[in-house]
């Protein structure tokens, strides 16, 4: 973390860090709700500048060292998170990006992929969905753990409350560690800024309109990477995107959930390099 740094972007301050060149290829990675640059991973980071990317992650509004807002009340909707992806870009003197969004990430750069097709290269979705009413829903048991809050205040609750929710993400893998996962949350949550606004305020933020019908007009270049067996989004929101965005390649990540584990990493490295050669 000895490289992050905050930049001033829309008006707000946005945390970031960079691996490799700057002079290579940028490739931008955009989490998902409630995900501090810290989730995507410094290792895995390192291998996509080792393949000659910019790597660079960030936290969004309201996770980590980015600026925060009170719980329950998010100053911003879906627009300026992806408006917030671009103008990370512009701090850094990036023209233009490869993009992977990854869960909610993925509708932040396909918003910005949409709105400025210009400044992204191509896209990646990872662990994505395009929305709609027609595709399946979470699986019962995530649906039943976030319904059931803990007190936000309650630091060692939060700890054990994202560990299960991790362990759903997991889909029953056996490489879920729950005694190596628990002090990179506590590491996580002792960055940021609120608690009660990470975990909350990405869920209460305004969506704006749906994607889905916008797919079709999507000219970047876009691989579609989903775990077979997502309980987040299940595998048939991956096929809807793969099928309705023109051009799309889906990869799919047989015995996955809604997770990236170490063993897929030389698969999905390799993938998104290929992509964005």
């Amino acid at each position: 973390m000895d490289g992050a740094k905050l930049w001033r972007v829309n008006g707000v301050e946005i945390c970031a860090e960079t691996f490799g060149r700057a002079s290579d290829p940028a490739l931008l990675l955009i989490h998902g709700a409630a995900a501090s640059l810290l989730a995507w991973d410094e290792e895995l980071c390192r291998r996509l500048a080792a393949g000659g990317r910019f790597a660079i992650r960030y936290d969004h509004r309201d996770q980590g060292r980015s600026t925060s807002y009170p719980p329950g009340r998010p100053g911003y909707g879906l627009a300026d998170l992806a408006a917030d992806a671009l103008g990370l870009l512009d701090a850094l003197g990036v023209a233009r990006a490869h993009v992977v969004g990854r869960s909610l990430g993925g509708a932040i750069a396909l918003r910005a992929a949409l709105d400025r097709p210009e400044r992204v290269a191509s896209l990646v979705l990872l662990a994505s969905s395009p929305g709609g009413a027609d595709l399946p829903p979470p699986s019962p048991e995530f649906l039943a753990h976030i319904r059931h809050p803990p007190d936000w205040a309650d630091r060692s609750a939060v700890v054990e409350h994202v560990l299960e929710l991790l362990r759903i993400f997991a889909a029953g893998s056996p490489e879920f560690d729950p005694d190596g996962l628990r002090p990179l949350i506590e590491q996580d949550l002792a960055r940021t800024r609120s608690v009660a606004s990470q975990q909350t305020n990405h869920f209460a933020m305004d969506l704006g309109e749906p994607l889905r019908p916008r797919l079709g007009a999507v000219r970047t270049p876009t691989l579609v990477i989903h775990g077979a067996r997502d309980p987040a989004f299940p595998l048939a929101h991956a096929r809807a995107a793969a099928r309705e965005i023109p051009g799309a390649r889906l990869l799919v990540l047989d015995g996955v959930g809604h997770d990236l584990p170490r063993w897929t990493w030389d698969e999905v490295v390799a993938a998104i390099l290929g992509h964005t050669s």
